[in-house]
């Protein structure tokens, strides 16, 4: 309505006066305040390269950057350098180790030989005082070494045995028989025995015959001792029976 009223009446809208520079002085103001802002910018820029002290301009800030990479370099050059030394001698030292492992392992393996050699040689030596007659002995037929050895397996136990039969005196004739074996022990509680499973086993010496074998223990079964005699015909002519 205002609006309408002003357009429709003699009455003059409203007006603002300002003041007007002139273009001289407006562009001297602005120049004035470029170049505080131009004196600002430059002051910022040399207080930032001072802080990261960079100095003589980008010529020297190349130079030393470039100083500064070169170093670099040789640090990584030497750092190379101690890991391929650090490399040389690890594999010396793996070298050293894999033949000192090796060393032991045939010392190893050789002492276990000198240890088999020299159960062997009491063996020997056992099976050799056993044919030495005793003194003032009568006997013409004789076992000197009945032994037996209990030994786990994958089916279970078995009976390692061996038997040394001699005729302890000189230039004996021929002796024919046969040799029995017999393992005494408990079964689930109950007493137990059991011969050979082949039987009697034939034996022929003049003087002396070692016979030996393996026995399976049924499930359930101790074994106590083992009996052995040499018998010929129906007569028994050497005995023995060992505990265990």
């Amino acid at each position: 309505m205002r609006l309408l009223l002003r357009r429709l009446t003699v009455s003059a809208p409203r007006m603002s006066v300002r003041s007007s520079l002139p273009w001289p002085l407006r562009w001297v103001i602005a120049a004035v305040t470029f170049g505080f802002c131009a004196a600002i910018g430059l002051w910022a820029f040399e207080f930032g390269r001072d802080i990261a002290g960079i100095e003589g301009g980008s010529a020297g800030y190349v130079e030393k950057l470039e100083q500064q990479l070169s170093e670099l370099r040789g640090q990584a050059r030497s750092m190379k350098d101690e890991r391929d030394e650090a490399l040389a001698k690890a594999n010396t030292a793996s070298t050293l180790m894999a033949a000192e492992q090796a060393a032991q392992e045939r010392l190893s393996e050789l002492n276990r030989q000198l240890e088999a050699d020299n159960q062997r040689l009491r063996d020997d030596l056992g099976f050799f005082e056993r044919l030495i007659p005793t003194e003032g002995g009568s006997e013409s037929l004789a076992i000197r070494g009945l032994q037996a050895v209990v030994q786990q397996d994958g089916q279970g136990q078995q009976v390692k045995w061996q038997v040394l039969v001699i005729q302890p005196q000189k230039n004996a004739r021929e002796f024919s028989g046969q040799l029995e074996v017999q393992f005494i022990g408990v079964q689930s509680g109950r007493p137990w025995s059991a011969p050979l499973p082949q039987g009697p086993q034939p034996i022929r010496l003049r003087q002396y015959a070692r016979a030996e074998g393996t026995f399976q223990l049924p499930p359930d079964t101790e074994i106590r001792s083992i009996s052995a005699k040499v018998m010929q015909g129906d007569a028994v002519r050497a005995e023995q029976s060992v505990k265990l």
